[in-house]
Formats: C-alpha cells, sequence, structure tokens
C-alpha cells in the first residue's frame, strides 16, 4: 500500500520528468497536469522500449516503495510529444 506522501512523491517526480521530455519535443500546451500525463505515459512507453532492446535502466528512483525509470520517463515522453505532434500537425 502507498501512503498520499508517497504517491504525491511519484506524482512530483513524474511531473518533472514529464515537463522535460515535452520541452525536448517541442512543448505541449497545459500545464501540470498534462506534465504528469506525461511522465506517467513516458515511464510505461520508455521502459517498454528499454525492455524490447534490453537496455538498462540507469537512472531510477526508489521512492515510496517503488521504483521510477526518470530516464525512460523522459525519453518515452518525448517520443509520445513528438509523434502527437508528428499527426496532429494541420497542413
Amino acid at each position: 500500500m502507498i501512503s498520499i506522501p508517497g504517491l504525491l512523491l511519484l506524482i512530483l517526480i513524474a511531473a518533472i520528468c514529464g515537463a522535460v521530455g515535452s520541452a525536448i519535443a517541442g512543448g505541449t500546451r497545459g500545464g501540470i497536469l498534462v506534465s504528469i500525463v506525461l511522465g506517467f505515459i513516458g515511464a510505461l512507453l520508455g521502459s517498454w522500449i528499454g525492455r524490447k532492446m534490453n537496455l538498462p535502466e540507469p537512472f531510477v528512483l526508489h521512492a515510496a516503495g517503488q521504483t521510477f525509470p526518470v530516464l525512460w520517463s523522459v525519453i518515452g515522453s518525448a517520443l509520445f510529444v513528438a509523434v502527437v505532434h508528428l499527426f496532429s500537425r494541420r497542413r
């Protein structure tokens, strides 16, 4: 069971990773909620890509008994934002 402070810490880490990934890929409109969602999507996507390519998780934070792949979260959120930008461009 995760505690409220632990959950808030994981949400904060996800928000920072999502904001960094979004900035790398050119940014998106939205605020803190978008950054949080991007951080968690990036963690899932980036970790999945890393596992498929047999790559290690070089920077993992341990918080509230959970692990959060920081580097993969940033990479995954940047890739996700780039793909969204690619498909949402109006010509």
